[in-house]
């Protein structure tokens, strides 16, 4: 056999042009027109094919290389004249053969279509997949192997949308199997065997809640942050509010302070008040409006209604719409519309009693603030114990998009708007 050199052909005015599939291996038998190598240039892709029958016996070039006109793809063993003439002899000759080529025909067809029913089989075999530059960074970015996305396009290529298929079939197929093994989780005795019991409805919020905190406990990587605010001087000035009119003593909790102190910090640190939804494509909404979510204990569940605009509303009028949201949410009468669209989250057990908690963030929101039972406590104070009023704060973050050191300056921040300044910056 005879020893070619296949090299790269007149492409046109590309060089120095990657290398980004080797379509063929040593060993191989080859047909003319067969692709050998794909290269790239900035404005198209294009296939470099064999001009002859024969066996690749060496491959000298990679994916990664830089390609121009006339370097070397690879070594081939030509085919001899007479074995192609041999190969290129129409089979109709034979007359007396037509059964036996009919069934051969048959044959060639049931393997065609066999081939083309494995053909993702055989694109996730493939040591390299077909992709561009630009869609492998893309799957790396979402940490998706190449070699195991399935190409829609000629001869089984790589696009951007397989990527995003890839991901989306695979969180399905997650969320299956999940759901698979929580089915398979099944109490081995009825509860009725060991006594009585009482079986009542879940209420209808609570079922519809639901399903929103498993999404937010199952795709948000939670992190709490503890810390405890010095709320004594906010307590002193809250406790001493008194009506300029009647002279009557105002009753506002201190809820309706956090509040304004949350919005405050929430201007400082604009990743607390975003969303990530749209994480896959790299993005994340920055919100540049302030509507605080305040979850209400009501005796259908949890609601979570939104104080909108916050920025703009003195400590009266918050406090006033705090009470008017929370008989709404408790009287069913909120419209479904304002348990939507907030920037952060307020879920406060101060008037149960507790300290510290993991709150679940309230999605798609990134951060949820946990409000304990303020206490007073002993505190080491310019050189000396001194009795303070101390607020326990459970800070939940989205670790994806909040690290731990922002989390604490945000915190800090937090506690500072609510020291013994924070009449001048947040009631006046």
């Amino acid at each position: 056999m005879t020893e070619i050199d296949i090299k790269v052909p007149n492409i046109g005015d590309f060089k120095d042009v990657e290398v980004i599939e080797v379509l063929v291996s040593e060993g191989q038998t080859l047909k003319k027109n067969d692709p050998l190598i794909t290269i790239e240039s900035d404005k198209s892709s294009v296939e470099i094919p064999s001009n002859f029958n024969g066996k690749i016996k060496t491959i000298k070039i990679k994916v990664g290389d830089k390609v121009s006109e006339g370097d070397l793809i690879l070594i081939l063993e030509k085919t001899s004249d007479a074995t192609e003439k041999t190969q290129e002899k129409p089979l109709e000759e034979n007359a007396n053969e037509k059964p036996l080529i009919e069934k051969e025909s048959k044959k060639i067809q049931t393997i065609k279509i066999e081939n083309k029913k494995s053909f993702s089989n055989q694109n996730k075999i493939s040591n390299i997949s077909s992709a561009s530059p630009k869609v492998r960074k893309f799957a790396r970015e979402l940490g998706v192997d190449i070699n195991q996305v399935i190409g829609s396009e000629r001869k089984g290529r790589v696009i951007e949308s397989d990527v995003k298929l890839f991901v989306a079939s695979r969180s399905n197929n997650s969320t299956n199997s999940e759901k698979k093994n929580n089915e398979n989780i099944k109490q081995e005795y009825a509860h009725s065997e060991f006594g009585e019991v009482i079986i009542k409805d879940i209420p209808r919020v609570k079922r519809l809640s639901s399903k929103y905190l498993m999404n937010s406990w199952t795709n948000i990587p939670h992190v709490t942050n503890h810390d405890e605010a010095d709320i004594t001087e906010l307590e002193e000035f809250r406790t001493s509010l008194t009506d300029m009119y009647t002279g009557e003593r105002k009753k506002i909790t201190p809820l309706a302070f956090i509040v304004k102190a949350l919005t405050t910090s929430l201007k400082k640190f604009p990743n607390f008040n975003s969303s990530i939804d749209e994480i896959e494509e790299g993005k994340m909404t920055i919100k540049k409006y302030y509507h605080i979510g305040i979850a209400v204990d009501t005796p259908h569940g949890l609601m979570v209604p939104k104080l909108r605009n916050a920025e703009n509303k003195n400590i009266n009028l918050i406090s006033s719409e705090l009470k008017d949201l929370s008989n709404q949410c408790r009287n069913l009468k909120i419209d479904k519309k304002e348990l939507f669209g907030g920037s952060m989250t307020i879920t406060s057990l101060g008037g149960i009693g507790g300290s510290f908690f993991t709150p679940i963030i309230n999605y798609p929101e990134v951060a949820i603030l946990g409000i304990g039972k303020s206490e007073k406590k002993q505190v080491f104070l310019d050189g000396k114990f001194v009795t303070r009023t101390m607020l326990p704060l459970s800070l939940s973050y989205d670790h994806r998009i909040i690290d731990g050191a922002e989390a604490a300056r945000f915190n800090n921040d937090l506690k500072e708007n609510l020291g013994k300044n924070f009449a001048y910056k947040l009631a006046v």
